[in-house]
């Protein structure tokens, strides 16, 4: 039965929601940026935009990512999941995940100190990245192609 026992559903399930979560905020963050990369720097829009930003990666998205990671390490060690060749796919994939949570804070930061170094286009191509990523996981954990 594994060392999850019983827990295993609930550990599952927690696991489900927390990367929900993550990736709730990982398509809503580089949204905000395009908005954020049209406000004139100090004006009302862009302080409403940083308080906005602050909030969502540190309330949910940092939250969600560590949830994620830390569930799924435990469903990972429960399943002897490092076998199976779709495994190794996934966390590749959830490393590029994490390298782009990584670039969204530290753009996060450049906003904050009105330190934007990008235009709106830049934050409309990176809304994207997420979403393929999560695809491409999705795809991985439910048809298990190798």
């Amino acid at each position: 039965m594994g060392w999850l026992g019983g827990a295993y559903l609930w550990v599952q399930a927690l696991h489900v929601i927390a990367v929900i979560a993550w990736m709730a905020g990982m398509l809503y963050l580089p949204r905000l940026y395009v908005y954020h990369a049209g406000a004139t720097p100090g004006g009302e829009l862009s302080e409403t935009l940083k308080v906005m930003e602050r909030r969502l990666l540190r309330a949910i998205v940092n939250p969600a990512m560590i949830a994620s990671w830390v569930l799924g390490l435990a469903l990972f060690v429960h399943l002897g999941a490092w076998a199976f060749g779709w495994m190794h796919a996934k966390l590749l994939l959830l490393v590029l995940l994490q390298v782009m949570h990584a670039v969204f804070a530290r753009w996060r930061k450049d906003f904050a100190n009105d330190a934007n170094k990008h235009d709106a286009k830049v934050y409309r191509i990176a809304n994207e990245v997420p979403t393929l990523l999560l695809i491409g996981i999705v795809i991985l954990v439910i048809v298990k192609p190798f």
